[in-house]
């Protein structure tokens, strides 16, 4: 049976910390926005563009936004609907991507923490992501022929994946470890990190390797504990240094005998620096992480009620009307007043002064 190599190095146990440090912050944070829709989208759109630009696709993210904004699942019509120019391929790509993350959703509640991950989710995947790019006969179908991965400046050879006869055999052997009691030993961020390098060296179809993969690996991370209301993006920390990137998967072959230590790092310090990112975000809508307790129970927030806590943390807790006037000049001071009096209701802020002097301050 499969079994993968790696050393577990300090530089792994920290990273694994930060992150479930991070997911605790995030999964039980005191404010629960109600534009926690807003927060997944954001994530969903940087997702989709750098997954796909990371491969070559020249849309940019507010390209992509739009799409993934739109419910057309072919390229021409999508692009009509959103206003973006660009090549045909290009635009399926984002429309395709989009379409398995949003498949993905569906499988978590399938597949449950406990669950069989089966040969064909990953052939479903591929399928998916190569809808309308490559013949029919090869999405979803593993390559009948040997290839070679090129650099793309150079045209050097850098990788050689296993033979085409051999991929099938492969494949199938690597499922059987991830299902198998060996497999789940290993920590699910550990597991996402070997799936993604794995299925990427068996390079098992002629194009779209590497987004089936990435695909997959967050797929286990969703099911196993670490979707973190999908507020991250590996693909975005991927995809702003590619060369760092391509250099942590080759880094498994340039060591001896496969160990995958490097490459785990490199994987499990990308999800760290974003759930960081997100933990961080989450942390200004929760100034007091003792808030929960207090209230009981936690918020739901309105988009410009979270602007007005933003802006009192930013002025020494405080915050008047007229300076909520000048921060939302399209909004009647009646709907101002009715979110401060919102705020006071749920106990975040308090009202001080009377009048022309009364000012809102937060609550300790």
């Amino acid at each position: 049976m499969y079994e993968p190599r790696y050393i577990i190095s300090h530089g792994m146990l920290k990273n694994v910390g930060r992150i479930d440090a991070a997911r605790e912050i995030v999964t039980h944070s005191a404010l629960v926005p109600a534009w926690e829709m807003k927060f997944r989208e954001d994530a969903l759109s940087r997702t989709v563009h750098h997954g796909t630009h990371l491969e070559g696709n020249s849309l940019s993210l507010e390209q992509a936004v739009k799409l993934v904004r739109t419910d057309e699942t072919v390229s021409a019509k999508a692009a009509e609907k959103a206003g973006v120019v660009g090549r045909d391929r290009d635009v399926q790509e984002i429309i395709n991507y989009r379409q398995v993350m949003d498949w993905m959703d569906e499988q978590v509640k399938m597949i449950g923490k406990d669950g069989v991950y089966k040969e064909q989710l990953f052939k479903d995947i591929h399928q998916m992501t190569t809808n309308r790019i490559l013949p029919a006969e090869q999405a979803g179908v593993y390559r009948a022929v040997d290839v070679v991965v090129r650099n793309s400046k150079t045209n050097e050879i850098t990788f050689r994946p296993p033979p085409f006869v051999e991929v099938p055999f492969q494949v199938e052997e690597f499922f059987e470890w991830l299902n198998s009691e060996e497999g789940r030993e290993h920590h699910p961020v550990i597991r996402a990190g070997i799936t993604h390098y794995e299925l990427v060296r068996f390079h098992p179809f002629v194009d779209g390797n590497g987004r089936a993969a990435r695909a997959l690996s967050m797929l286990i991370l969703y099911c196993e504990g670490y979707d973190v209301k999908r507020f991250f993006s590996l693909e975005e920390y991927y995809d702003k240094n590619a060369a760092s990137y391509y250099q942590a998967l080759q880094s498994v072959g340039e060591s001896e005998h496969f160990d995958l230590t490097y490459w785990l790092e490199y994987f499990s310090l990308g999800l760290a620096a974003d759930l960081d990112r997100v933990k961080h975000q989450v942390l200004k809508l929760s100034k007091d992480m003792g808030l929960k307790k207090k209230l009981g129970h936690q918020v739901a927030l309105s988009q410009r009620q979270i602007t007005i806590l933003e802006s009192m943390q930013n002025n020494n807790e405080i915050i008047r009307s007229g300076e909520l006037d000048k921060i939302f000049p399209d909004i009647s001071v009646d709907t101002i007043l009715r979110d401060l009096k919102d705020l006071i209701n749920k106990g975040l802020i308090k009202k001080k002064g009377k009048t022309k002097g009364a000012y809102y301050q937060l609550r300790e």
